[in-house]
């Protein structure tokens, strides 16, 4: 194993040899962690278990690729499970089906389809959508799921009107769910988390499995997730949580800082390594990246190190509006291409979406060509749904979304009258949609549209033995037995031929069922894998790193890659740090400051050589001009090494922060949306909100018997409760 160790650091060496108990490895931006993580796992495979033992957890499946590629690369027996969270709980899911009560062959439904599902919820529950929007009710549930809220707790802390309808909402949700075999994203999750929280017998068997977990990212890690952890490795405790509380930038979406700061509260037994030593960007890169940080409280400590170049100063570039600006970046890049730099090689960040406009128009007068990191837009395309959505009522011929998108795609003379009186059938007889079209006296009654309807139904028939085929094979026949091929052969659009799209998803599928027979032997992949590997892309899983094209993408984007050349634009109060409210630079309250300059942080430091931080003055809002002012993080950066306009002059930094003089509950870790709590005073309550600043924690508690407060989290006389303490 000796090769294993030969070009490591110390550090990196010493989180390579541990083998059993717990370890921590805090592992700073561009420290090699990846290296470490499958030299661990090549180590642990050739010394102390088999690699069938081994279970090595990330959060995207280009992370999880390319951590299988570089294990392979190692020559390591192959057995090891490698995936996303997501990924190996569909797995679980679908393996242990009939435990979890779900059908083995569960549809996986994205966000569009999940509204659609929740618009017909509130409409079962005679509700307006006015009051309830499907986005508003998403989120709500989505955060109810991942803090491990079924409907029936959801309901018992339900204390207001609002509360109330969302449970019943909840409540027609799931069993719209089940009459169609699906779960959201958040069910995988939550799912098995309660599976092994009931399931001993299930849960011994798993860590007999798994008996060495590897976490990347763990401060990425949400409550389902954390649970899924602990459960796995509560006996041997043979877990490694890699990650660093620095890039903590999912509060958002649920994940909880506190997993990774409590994680030696956890396991009293760990072993903590701290990765300092950067071999990403250079000298003052580092220096100014270390010093924003250092303005934060929830953070372990440590400090970045490199042993590169000085490099050039970190540039700040104000200008006098967005316009001005987009066109002084697209300048600065198509300088930098003329340079030598590769087009592959330069991103610009921004905090959100709408920033990324007037850059896209700069670049393309400056006919520089670029990529916008969006991945799953790929799958979001009409083309692209049409195509899976045969695929989905093949596997699961309840899947009623699907199928209602299919049955008159291409157009086949089956109106939305025609599938109304489909969809009142299926209900009156408590049946399926699906069986209803092999109906013949249903399809009497339609007239003339009963034949087309027949013709469809005869044609899924037709396609079901695609079912035993590769996933490329399988695309191959639907594309072409379904009429898709000749209704989008017929569209032709500028850069973005939709049959071109589907000859790159054929492709895409066939590299998939290549990935799997190379990582799984004797295995092969199945249309069931291609369709939930499909459901799982993420954003930056089709950002290609080569091709001649410039990066454009959001913060929340960029973490994980690199470039020679970053520019991060919008370096404005309202923008980063983000300001939510009413406009982006209203009176709205920025939620979490420490998350938002983790954030910036997490930007900084995807830059090699080159990093560029950019303002305009005056911005466009609703279609008048604002004057905006200069992000408090500007203002936090170092003296030396940082590069400013004439017109800027420096504010003084701020002073460090103290800690506060409260204290926070000793179980803050498990405190999030959805906790249930108690006050002497006014008795039960719901955390309806809470927000981690630089100096205080808020909590805004809405209580049972009614009446809804707001607490400096530090001095209130608040306490957990958990669920089953009131039934």
């Amino acid at each position: 194993m000796e090769h294993l160790f030969a070009d490591l650091s110390e550090p990196q060496r010493e989180a390579v040899a541990h083998t059993d108990g717990p370890l921590l490895i805090l592992a700073g931006p561009g420290s090699g962690k990846t290296r470490v993580i499958t030299r661990r796992a090549a180590h642990l495979a050739g010394t102390v278990t088999a690699p069938r033992h081994i279970l090595a957890i990330t959060f995207t499946n280009k992370a999880a690729k390319e951590m299988r590629e570089r294990i392979d690369a190692l020559h390591v027996a192959r057995g090891m499970t490698v995936g996303t969270f997501h990924a190996l709980c569909a797995r679980l899911l679908r393996q242990y089906h009939e435990r979890a009560r779900v059908p083995r062959n569960f549809t996986i439904f994205d966000r569009d389809d999940r509204r659609k599902l929740l618009k017909e919820a509130i409409e079962r529950c005679n509700l307006s959508t006015d009051n309830l929007t499907p986005a508003g009710t998403e989120q709500e549930i989505s955060r109810a799921k991942n803090a491990l809220q079924t409907v029936e707790k959801y309901s018992a802390c339900a204390v207001d009107w609002r509360a109330r309808m969302l449970a019943r909402v909840y409540e027609a949700y799931e069993r719209i769910l089940r009459e169609m075999g699906g779960l959201d994203f958040d069910d995988l999750l939550m799912r098995v988390a309660l599976l092994l929280s009931g399931d001993g017998e299930l849960r011994d068997e798993l860590e007999d499995r798994y008996r060495y977990v590897l976490i990347d990212e763990y401060q990425d890690t949400n409550a389902a997730q954390y649970k899924i952890a602990r459960l796995l490795t509560a006996g041997r405790e043979n877990i490694c949580a890699t990650g660093d509380p620095d890039q903590s930038i999912y509060g958002w979406r649920g994940a909880d800082i506190h997993n990774i700061l409590s994680f030696e509260r956890d396991y009293p037994k760990t072993k903590v390594v701290r990765l300092e030593q950067n071999y990403r960007s250079t000298k003052r890169i580092l220096a100014a990246a270390d010093l924003l940080i250092a303005g934060n409280l929830k953070r372990k400590e440590k400090k970045l190190w490199t042993q590169g170049e000085e490099g050039a100063n970190v540039r700040v570039v104000e200008c006098e509006d967005g316009e001005q600006e987009a066109h002084a970046v697209a300048e600065d890049v198509r300088r930098r291409l003329r340079e030598g730099v590769a087009a592959s090689q330069i991103a610009v960040f921004y905090r959100v979406n709408s920033l990324s406009r007037t850059v896209e128009e700069s670049l393309i007068r400056q006919g520089v060509p670029y990529q916008i990191a969006r991945g799953v837009e790929f799958y979001n395309r009409k083309e692209i749904k049409d195509v899976l959505a045969y695929l989905r009522v093949l596997v699961n011929p309840a899947d009623e979304v699907a199928l209602e998108r299919i049955i008159n795609t291409p157009p086949r003379g089956i109106g939305a009258a025609t599938i109304e009186r489909l969809t009142e059938r299926a209900r009156a007889s408590s049946g399926r949609l699906y069986d209803v079209l092999f109906d013949e006296t249903a399809l009497a009654s339609l007239g003339r549209s009963g034949a087309k309807v027949r013709e469809f139904a005869q044609l899924l028939q037709k396609l079901t033995p695609v079912l035993e085929a590769p996933p490329s094979r399988a695309l191959e026949t639907v594309i072409s037995q379904s009429g898709l091929r000749a209704l989008y052969a017929q569209e032709r659009e500028i850069d973005d031929a939709p049959s071109a799209n589907l000859d790159e998803l054929i492709n895409a599928a066939s590299t998939f069922e290549q990935d799997i027979e190379e990582t799984e032997e004797g295995a092969s992949a199945t249309v069931l894998d291609w369709l939930e590997h499909a459901a799982l892309v993420s954003d930056v899983d089709s950002v290609r790193a080569e091709g001649g094209l410039v990066t454009l993408m959001t913060l929340h984007a960029a973490k994980g890659l690199e470039f020679e050349c970053v520019y991060m634009i919008g370096m404005e109060d309202g923008l980063l740090p983000f300001r939510r409210g009413n406009g982006v630079f209203d009176s709205g309250v920025i939620e979490d400051e420490e998350e938002e300059r983790r954030l910036c942080f997490v930007g900084m430091t995807r830059a090699k050589r080159h990093l560029v931080l950019s303002r305009g003055r005056y911005r466009m809002q609703r279609g008048a001009t604002v004057r905006t002012t200069r992000s408090r993080f500007l203002d936090e950066l170092p003296k030396e090494g940082v590069e400013w306009p004439e017109s800027a002059p420096r504010t003084p930094r701020r002073a460090p922060s103290t800690a506060p003089e409260g204290r926070l509950p000793d179980d803050i870790v498990e405190w999030t949306t959805g906790t249930l709590v108690r006050h002497p005073v006014h008795g039960l309550g719901q955390v309806l909100s809470i927000h981690r600043g630089a100096n205080r924690t808020h909590v805004d508690v809405q209580f049972q018997a009614g009446g809804r407060k707001s607490w400096v989290l530090e001095f209130a006389d608040l306490t957990r409760v958990d669920y089953d303490e009131v039934g």
